[in-house]
């Protein structure tokens, strides 16, 4: 289920849990990210790669280019076993910005995107069927956990994919991580 954990920036210890998928809805809207719930029930061959899951998704991929101007879509896919996944994780939490929206769409699995906006850090804890779209120039970070299991399209107006500009506060390490969620499996 997805939920929404909702702080003021100086008290990571005074969350606010939020279920219902409307409020979430209603709440991230109101703090300028966008926010759907799609239907990812299509199943993943065991192993699938970048081409094979944009495949699945194609008619997904398609519209969101149609309708939002994206050149290039991509897809991070990360397992418990992935033998980088420590670096991925840690390349993730640290706090940055990008020059264009960031859109995902979780397809399997689940992990915690977080945004700063303003006084407040909304902890979002995405699983398959989410699309976030985060605008251009928004401090947020990305936690799989330490055993990540997730896969997610990205869409992209800049062809050079992923590009990051770490803000240099250290604001991920105060806040509660993925695994460390109430009722967290990881």
């Amino acid at each position: 289920m997805t939920t929404l954990y909702v702080y003021p920036d100086s008290a990571p210890d005074r969350g606010q849990r939020v279920e219902d998928s409307a409020e979430i809805s209603r709440i991230l809207a109101e703090a300028g990210i966008g926010f759907e719930r799609w239907d990812a029930g299509r199943t993943l061959p065991e192993g699938a790669d970048q081409e094979a899951i944009l495949e699945v998704y194609g008619e997904h991929v398609a519209r969101l280019k149609r309708e939002r101007g994206f050149t290039t879509a991509d897809v991070v896919r990360l397992t418990p076993d992935h033998p980088q996944r420590a670096e991925f994780r840690e390349k993730f939490l640290d706090e940055h910005t990008h020059s264009e929206d960031e859109v995902r769409f979780f397809v399997e699995g689940s992990g915690l995107f977080c945004l700063h906006i303003g006084d407040q850090v909304l902890g979002v804890h995405a699983e398959a069927g989410d699309l976030i779209a985060v605008p251009a120039g928004t401090r947020h970070w990305f936690d799989m956990g330490p055993a990540p299991h997730f896969a997610a399209i990205r869409l992209f107006t800049n062809t050079e994919g992923w590009v990051a500009n770490f803000t240099g506060d250290k604001i991920a390490r105060r806040f509660p991580m993925l695994d460390e969620l109430p009722g967290s499996a990881q």
